[in-house]
């Protein structure tokens, strides 16, 4: 599963792979939910290589959370 998120005023964005066995989707969104919910807070994720990647929730513009294996990147001529 990944989690890609977009901040406001930037054209980048970051995109963490998260653990697929001990993800739990619901749990995830939850804890996504609740950091957006307070301003002033920092959502942490893990991801797959035991990183740990801070984000400031105020400069956040969009979340997707996407099954893993299709993080919709595409390199060649047909991307």
């Amino acid at each position: 599963m990944y989690v890609r998120i977009g901040f406001i005023h930037l054209a980048k964005e970051i995109e963490i792979d998260m653990v697929d066995g001990d993800t739990d989707r619901d749990k995830l969104l939850k804890q996504i939910d609740t950091a957006l919910n307070d301003d002033k807070g920092i959502l942490w994720l893990d991801d797959r290589k035991g990183h740990r990647t801070g984000v400031l929730v105020s400069k956040v513009a969009y979340v997707e959370v996407g099954p893993s294996g299709q993080s919709g990147r595409r390199v060649g001529f047909g991307a």
